[in-house]
């Protein structure tokens, strides 16, 4: 069943009244979303007392350079991993001005996947400011917007929910 707009901004709406009541600013560190999650989120009226910045650092050269993931961890485990996507929430927080981040990373399609990594694969990862920081592996199906819209989707939702 494909994600509706309505659902998206729902949990945009959610997580805005979130932030702002807690007096929290949001960074966000996006790859195989390609700033989708920031634009998502800056739609919304009065998004400049919550939202601090985006990154997206589609290459691995913008991972390392303006996020500080270590290239050591790309060799080992890709762009693609579970501690690549923690690097990236970690280096949005330290590379801004942010309590909170989320950072996505992911094979979009439709070409790309590999076994171990197919098509759809996603890590997404959730960080606070105190270096704390989880990341959680989705795959995700459908064509390259449908996986890039659920990873939005699924970006805001463990937001909301880090957040209650």
């Amino acid at each position: 069943m494909p994600i509706r707009d309505e659902e998206i901004l729902a949990a945009a709406q959610a997580l805005a009244d979130s932030l702002a009541q807690q007096r929290l600013l949001l960074t966000t560190a996006e790859s195989c979303t390609g700033g989708g999650i920031a634009e998502t989120l800056t739609g919304i009226a009065g998004a400049s007392a919550w939202f601090d910045r985006g990154f997206v650092t589609y290459s691995n050269e913008a991972k390392l350079s303006m996020l500080g993931v270590l290239q050591s961890t790309l060799d080992r485990f890709g762009a693609v991993s579970e501690a690549t996507a923690l690097e990236m929430a970690r280096g949005a927080i330290s590379h801004s001005g942010a309590h909170v981040s989320v950072a996505v990373t992911g094979i979009a399609g439709p070409d790309g996947g590999t076994p171990d990594k197919p098509v759809g694969t996603v890590w997404i990862a959730w960080g606070q400011k105190l270096g704390y920081a989880e990341a959680r592996r989705f795959q995700f199906d459908g064509d390259r917007n449908a996986v890039r819209q659920q990873a939005i989707l699924e970006a805001i939702l463990g937001l909301n929910a880090r957040l209650k």
